[in-house]
């Protein structure tokens, strides 16, 4: 998820931030970013809440490119 990297990265927020507003484990969180897990819908809406936009907005490109699974 290239996107959702380069997005966290601009915000300056941790893996470990992350992974805490999403409760969910700083290495699940990783393995999302890292193409290692599919990501839920429901994940996925989580994230983009916390960068207050829509989830299309961070995924659609990486998922219309084929490196990004639902």
């Amino acid at each position: 998820m290239l996107k959702l990297k380069k997005t966290r990265q601009a915000k300056g927020y941790s893996c470990q931030y992350m992974a805490n507003k999403l409760n969910i484990s700083k290495s699940f969180y990783w393995q999302l970013e890292n193409f290692k897990r599919k990501l839920a819908y429901e994940t996925a809406v989580g994230i983009a809440d916390i960068f207050d936009t829509k989830p299309d907005d961070i995924f659609y490109e990486d998922f219309k490119s084929g490196i990004c699974r639902f």
